[in-house]
């Protein structure tokens, strides 16, 4: 089945109105929905159940944060390959009213217990992915639910225990499995394999669940319906928090997970890393998200002619591949969580400095590919050798009263660990650390695992706005490491070549990390891609995740236009 079949599919099976991008508008209550754009509030992810949820939310009054609680109680249930209770989050928050963007930070921390060489084995080497993705090591604690319990506390409009109530139906009820669930159910994936997602998504004769079958989940119900009674500290002071510690702790290679682990973890909030570029201002999650690397590249870009091209010119693509090189170059050596290293953000940021990086941006012939530079402010780090997989979801949410929630959610990767407890997946996220904390010359990697620390993350919701501080667009995406490639192309596709969100999204992607090239080959016209090989770019099918994005944009008219990702199965919603 191709991909637009499988997507065209699933909008016919979990959309009962408002299905398809172009359809009719339909009728809810007092309020007009459309889908692909709307006047006064939109809702974008990655499921239509989801959508449908946070849309539920909106109409009532509900605000864009109070949305969003509803939108991943949601997601965690249908679609738990990527996001949920047991995972992590960054959010960006735009505030209307204060035209001022706050950061959220959802992210996993490391164990008390952990250790930097806890993912090497007996002989010193680093253990196989698969071997530690599906190990009690490789779960921390999770902070999606923290996040959003934090930021429903400062913006929500409704209770939060009003939120849940289409998860906990779903779950009772059932949903009706996706072409996308249904083939990470039977994909290549280690956790597939895994005891509880075989025990989870097997039928009683023994087969597995396929696309249009109906799957319940009383287990989750009840862990939302807890939730919803308790709020959020039902996770981490509750037999919720001791079932994971337990399953952890299971198997060879446990884990070290505790429960004094769980009492100590606090989301954080703070501003967002906000930077000019060009005539917009665009913010992101602060360190360790991968914002500043979003920031850098735009920064290179701006150093050249890319705005005066267009998505049909080869130095464009140039120019674009030529500056990711030299961000994830830098990013691989520097970044990590800014509580245990020095972080050279603001040297990473520097004019002078992303002005001499620029410098060797070719456009004619790509340049070999670049080491790390040595930005102002930079110590001694070792290099990087961390994994990074997808498994990931993001969301956008505008509220009839113009605050916006960019929210990057992810179990790490497909179902996180492969363990699951009380319904939903746990996280794999410490496997996000360099497996190899030194180098033989015993400089530490940045990313090197610490106990409290929270790994290196290329999530990256940002927000873009306009000098006067009103809303422009926003954009994430799922992706693993190309996470900040993806996004770079929708916003330059977007906001430099005046696309619309939609049509940047749907542009082709092109990752370039370190000395590939990789990309969607068959996407980009022959002619083309012909240009780009001719330039040095040697395209080969992509390595890595395909992207998930979802976007909104303010057009000159005042609507708002979704923008989702032709690669998977999400919506646009709003009234």
């Amino acid at each position: 089945m191709t991909m637009l079949a499988r997507r065209v599919l699933t909008i016919a099976l979990l959309l009962s109105a408002a299905s398809c991008r172009n359809a009719p508008p339909s009728t809810a209550g007092s309020l007009t929905v459309t889908s692909g754009s709307a006047r006064h509030a939109i809702v974008v992810a990655a499921n239509p159940l989801a959508v449908q949820a946070g849309l539920k939310v909106l109409q009532a009054g509900g605000s864009a944060a109070d949305a969003a609680v509803a939108v991943q109680s949601v997601l965690g249930l249908v679609e738990p390959q990527s996001s949920g209770i047991g995972g992590g989050a960054f959010i960006t928050y735009y505030d209307a009213a204060t035209r001022k963007v706050t950061a959220y930070n959802g992210r996993e921390i490391a164990p008390a217990g952990a250790s930097p060489d806890m993912f090497l084995d007996a002989a010193g080497q680093p253990l196989s992915f698969p071997t530690a993705v599906l190990s009690g090591r490789s779960t921390g604690v999770p902070g999606a639910i923290a996040a959003l319990a934090l930021l429903q506390q400062d913006h929500g409009r409704m209770a939060w225990r009003e939120l849940f109530a289409d998860a906990e139906r779903l779950a009772t009820d059932g949903f009706i499995v996706s072409p996308r669930l249904a083939g990470m159910i039977t994909s290549r994936a280690p956790q597939t394999g895994a005891a509880d997602v075989v025990r989870y998504f097997s039928k009683a004769d023994g087969s597995r669940y396929v696309a249009g079958d109906t799957l319940k989940n009383a287990a989750y119900a009840a862990t939302v319906h807890e939730l919803a009674q308790q709020g959020a500290q039902a996770l981490y002071h509750g037999h919720l928090a001791a079932d994971i510690v337990q399953r952890v702790h299971e198997g060879e290679l446990a884990g070290s997970l505790s429960l004094q682990d769980f009492g100590r973890y606090r989301a954080l909030k703070s501003d967002a890393l906000c930077r000019p570029w060009q005539r917009y201002v665009v913010c992101t999650p602060p360190l360790p998200s991968g914002g500043v690397a979003v920031l850098q590249a735009l920064l290179l870009l701006a150093d050249t002619d890319i705005a005066s091209r267009s998505a049909s010119d080869p130095i464009a693509w140039v120019e674009l591949g030529e500056a990711e090189r030299l961000m994830y170059a830098d990013r691989d050596r520097y970044i990590g969580d800014p509580n245990f290293v020095t972080v050279p953000l603001d040297g990473l940021l520097d004019a002078g400095y992303v002005r001499s990086r620029a410098s060797l941006i070719g456009t004619q012939i790509a340049a070999n590919a670049p080491g790390p530079g040595n930005p102002p402010g930079a110590g001694a780090v070792g290099p990087d050798h961390t994994v990074e997989p997808g498994g990931t979801s993001q969301v956008v949410i505008v509220d009839s009263h113009g605050n916006v929630v960019s929210m990057t959610t992810t179990v790490e990767s497909i179902f996180g660990s492969g363990r699951m407890v009380d319904g939903f997946f746990l996280n794999n996220q410490l496997t996000d650390f360099s497996f190899s904390p030194r180098d033989p010359s015993g400089a530490s990697a940045a990313n090197a695992v610490a106990p409290g620390k929270r790994p290196r993350s290329a999530m990256s919701p940002t927000i873009v706005l306009d000098q006067d501080g009103r809303f422009v667009a926003s954009a994430g995406s799922a992706g693993g490491p190309a996470i900040i490639s993806y996004i770079l192309k929708t916003l330059i596709g977007t906001l430099d070549w005046h696309m619309s969100i939609q049509s940047a999204i749907a542009l082709p992607n092109l990752v370039a990390h370190g000395p590939q090239f990789t990309a969607e080959t068959s996407k980009f016209a022959p002619e083309l891609l012909q240009q780009l090989n001719e330039r040095g770019l040697n395209l080969h099918p992509g390595q890595f995740e395909e992207s998930g994005l979802q976007g909104v944009a303010r057009r000159a008219d005042g609507e708002f236009e979704g923008g989702t990702d032709p690669r998977r199965e999400g919506v646009a919603l709003g009234f």
